[in-house]
Protein backbone atom coordinates (compact mmCIF):
# COMPACT_ATOMS: atom_id res chain seq x y z
CA UNK A 1 0.00 0.00 0.00
CA UNK A 2 1.16 3.52 -0.74
CA UNK A 3 0.81 6.50 1.51
CA UNK A 4 -0.95 8.74 -1.03
CA UNK A 5 -4.72 8.91 -0.54
CA UNK A 6 -7.58 9.93 -2.80
CA UNK A 7 -10.18 12.05 -0.99
CA UNK A 8 -13.50 12.32 -2.80
CA UNK A 9 -16.84 14.01 -2.16
CA UNK A 10 -14.95 17.01 -0.87
CA UNK A 11 -16.82 20.21 -0.15
CA UNK A 12 -16.14 22.91 -2.73
CA UNK A 13 -15.41 25.21 0.21
CA UNK A 14 -12.67 22.98 1.63
CA UNK A 15 -9.12 24.30 1.58
CA UNK A 16 -5.72 22.70 2.07
CA UNK A 17 -5.40 23.89 5.67
CA UNK A 18 -8.75 22.47 6.79
CA UNK A 19 -8.05 19.18 5.02
CA UNK A 20 -4.55 18.98 6.52
CA UNK A 21 -5.89 19.54 10.04
CA UNK A 22 -8.60 16.89 9.57
CA UNK A 23 -6.09 14.27 8.43
CA UNK A 24 -3.42 15.29 10.96
CA UNK A 25 -5.48 13.47 13.62
CA UNK A 26 -4.48 10.25 11.84
CA UNK A 27 -0.74 10.93 11.52
CA UNK A 28 1.81 13.10 9.78
CA UNK A 29 0.47 14.81 6.64
CA UNK A 30 3.31 15.53 4.23
CA UNK A 31 1.27 16.98 1.34
CA UNK A 32 -2.26 18.12 0.46
CA UNK A 33 -3.30 18.82 -3.12
CA UNK A 34 -6.85 19.95 -3.86
CA UNK A 35 -7.56 19.49 -7.57
CA UNK A 36 -8.96 22.62 -9.17
CA UNK A 37 -10.55 23.45 -12.49
CA UNK A 38 -8.06 25.08 -14.86
CA UNK A 39 -10.59 27.56 -16.18
CA UNK A 40 -12.26 28.73 -12.97
CA UNK A 41 -9.74 27.81 -10.26
CA UNK A 42 -12.61 26.29 -8.27
CA UNK A 43 -12.21 22.96 -6.49
CA UNK A 44 -13.31 19.93 -8.50
CA UNK A 45 -14.46 18.17 -5.32
CA UNK A 46 -11.53 15.85 -4.75
CA UNK A 47 -8.00 15.97 -3.41
CA UNK A 48 -4.90 13.92 -2.74
CA UNK A 49 -3.44 13.70 0.75
CA UNK A 50 -0.02 12.16 1.33
CA UNK A 51 0.53 10.67 4.76
CA UNK A 52 3.91 10.15 6.42
CA UNK A 53 3.93 6.36 6.00
CA UNK A 54 1.78 3.36 5.06
CA UNK A 55 0.53 2.72 8.61
CA UNK A 56 -0.69 6.32 8.93
CA UNK A 57 -2.35 6.06 5.53
CA UNK A 58 -4.24 2.91 6.60
CA UNK A 59 -5.26 4.66 9.81
CA UNK A 60 -6.50 7.68 7.83
CA UNK A 61 -8.57 5.47 5.53
CA UNK A 62 -10.12 3.68 8.52
CA UNK A 63 -10.95 6.92 10.36
CA UNK A 64 -11.72 9.34 7.55
CA UNK A 65 -13.65 7.24 5.00
CA UNK A 66 -17.27 8.28 5.62
CA UNK A 67 -16.29 11.04 8.08
CA UNK A 68 -18.27 14.25 7.85
CA UNK A 69 -16.08 17.23 6.88
CA UNK A 70 -17.69 20.55 5.95
CA UNK A 71 -21.08 18.82 5.78
CA UNK A 72 -19.98 16.09 3.34
CA UNK A 73 -19.21 12.41 3.96
CA UNK A 74 -15.71 11.90 2.57
CA UNK A 75 -14.67 8.97 0.41
CA UNK A 76 -11.09 8.07 1.25
CA UNK A 77 -9.04 5.29 -0.30
CA UNK A 78 -5.58 4.58 -1.61
CA UNK A 79 -4.80 6.67 -4.67
CA UNK A 80 -4.15 4.66 -7.80
CA UNK A 81 -0.81 5.05 -9.48
CA UNK A 82 -0.99 7.42 -12.38
CA UNK A 83 -0.64 5.49 -15.62
CA UNK A 84 0.72 6.76 -18.89
CA UNK A 85 -1.59 9.48 -20.05
CA UNK A 86 -2.76 9.60 -23.62
CA UNK A 87 -3.59 12.68 -25.54
CA UNK A 88 -1.38 15.58 -26.20
CA UNK A 89 -0.43 16.05 -29.78
CA UNK A 90 1.45 14.76 -32.71
CA UNK A 91 1.75 11.27 -33.89
CA UNK A 92 -1.05 9.19 -35.25
CA UNK A 93 -2.82 9.49 -38.51
CA UNK A 94 -2.02 11.16 -41.76
CA UNK A 95 -3.04 14.80 -41.43
CA UNK A 96 -1.66 15.75 -44.81
CA UNK A 97 -3.13 13.50 -47.40
CA UNK A 98 -1.13 14.70 -50.35
CA UNK A 99 -0.44 12.28 -53.14
CA UNK A 100 3.27 11.93 -52.35
CA UNK A 101 2.59 10.94 -48.74
CA UNK A 102 5.42 13.17 -47.61
CA UNK A 103 5.66 15.73 -44.88
CA UNK A 104 5.04 19.35 -45.70
CA UNK A 105 7.35 21.57 -43.74
CA UNK A 106 5.35 23.72 -41.36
Amino acid sequence: MGNRLYVGNLSYDANADSLRSSFAECGDVSDVHIVTDRETGRSRGFAFVTMGNDAEAKNAIAKMDGAMVDGRALRVNEAEERGARGGGGGGGGNRNSNSRGGHRGW
